[in-house]
């Protein structure tokens, strides 16, 4: 699996590369407007952005339901090990199976160099944000957090945000064939204080239209607004679901994409 993202802000701009979990060969890295990063769900082969089929991706149901996206960045220690990086990644993957609420999961290591130096990443999807507020505080993850994680890192920061999916099983839960292959790509926008929030939501929809124009390209996408209280520098993010590799570079390198992140950061 591989697991793209990007963050962005009006006027400074940051790229990350997360490749496959266990990777054979490093991905190489893309430097867009915004960072991007690849990462994969452990014994699964996906390239990160959003994924199902096109029946039950949410570019055209009309039944939809919440969920909650979270996504952990995080700052490894220099000196880290495969054996300590193994150690951190294996128990950040267990922790779905030690408390409910955790309906997908994915997590890897960053490859390409980004100004903010992150090295690694977690994506988790909840059902709701209970579920979300009773992970942050379950005594099993803490005790991950303090023995395997922030043990060999320095630093870490965590969005969260609710949006909607097609009402249906394949597309809450992120099963099926489509899901096990792919590209999902995560973008992190900070608008800036002098963006009125219609500015912002018409940012987000025109950035929509163009992912549902691509049902070729484009599985699922999530998109909602920052909750977090530990990552206020980051006011939306967006999680999109490429159906291959090939298929996010077509979409990356797209006249309509390249006009459109021209024109947000341009605002």
């Amino acid at each position: 699996m591989g697991f793209a993202m990007q963050c962005s802000s009006y006027g400074s701009c940051i790229s990350i590369s997360v490749p496959h979990r266990f990777p054979q060969t490093p991905l190489s890295f893309h430097a867009y407007h915004w960072n991007q990063f690849q990462t994969a769900r452990k014994n699964q082969r996906i390239t990160v952005l959003c994924g199902s089929d096109q029946r039950s991706s949410n570019l055209g149901s009309e039944r939809k339901r919440k969920i909650v996206e979270h996504v952990c960045l995080l700052k490894a220690k220099q000196e880290l090990s495969e054996e300590e990086e193994n150690d951190m990644l294996d128990y950040l993957y267990t922790t779905q199976y030690q408390m409910g609420g955790v309906v997908a999961i994915s997590l890897g290591r960053v490859s390409a160099p980004n100004p903010e130096r992150y090295t690694h990443a977690l994506f988790m999807r909840f059902q709701k944000k209970q579920d979300l507020e009773k992970f942050y505080e379950n005594p099993f993850y803490l005790k991950v957090l303090k023995d395997h994680v922030l043990t060999y890192c320095h630093g870490l920061v965590n969005v969260d945000f609710e949006s909607e999916v097609d009402d249906e099983m394949l597309s809450i839960f992120r099963k099926g064939e489509e899901f096990n292959h792919g590209v999902e790509f995560l973008l992190l926008i900070s608008f800036n204080e002098t963006a009125v929030s219609n500015q912002a939501e018409d940012a987000l929809a025109s950035l929509a239209s163009i992912m549902s124009e691509s049902p070729s390209l484009i599985v699922q996408f999530t998109h909602g607004l920052n909750f977090s209280p530990s990552s206020k520098e980051y006011t939306h993010g967006i999680v999109i679901r490429f159906r291959s590799v090939e298929a996010f570079e077509i979409f990356m390198n797209s006249k309509e994409y390249k006009n459109k992140s021209h024109e947000i950061e341009s605002r």
